[in-house]
């Protein structure tokens, strides 16, 4: 599936639910099920600078793909960050450095967010582009 095919079917499974507010409960809540990322993976390394919250992103490459978790102390940090690496996860480098998110927007997610979660959020697209970009080791 490809990052375009990916995003229309995130789109739509969250458009199912007609209010932006309650779509972003739900991101919330899809994000609560998820394990929290190990202490070993909260490292400086994977921190997101410039994210007011505490987030991590750790990424690692298999069979040439990447895939990405996170962790932050806020829950709503928290679902973002989730909805954005599982939005990237199973993706070649050259695909996610290449594309732009544009789900929060198409969901209506990002007129409700904070001038500061939006700055923390293009650090958290930095950080995954910055993994992409980097040599596989």
């Amino acid at each position: 599936m490809t990052l375009a095919e990916k995003q229309r079917q995130l789109v739509d499974d969250y458009l199912i639910i007609p209010d932006p507010q309650e779509r972003l409960a739900a991101v919330v809540d899809h994000a609560r099920r998820r394990p929290p990322l190990p202490e070993t993976e909260r490292t400086e390394d994977n921190r997101v600078r410039g994210c007011v919250s505490l987030a991590w992103v750790a990424g690692e490459r298999r069979d040439g793909l990447c895939h990405f978790r996170s962790d932050a102390d806020s829950p709503l940090v928290r679902g973002l960050l989730v909805l954005l690496c599982d939005f990237y996860s199973g993706a070649t480098p050259a695909d996610v450095a290449a594309t732009e998110p544009a789900l929060l927007e198409e969901l209506g997610l990002a007129k409700n967010l904070s001038p500061t979660r939006l700055n923390g959020l293009r650090s958290v697209r930095a950080k995954i582009r910055e993994f992409a970009a980097a040599p596989a080791t």
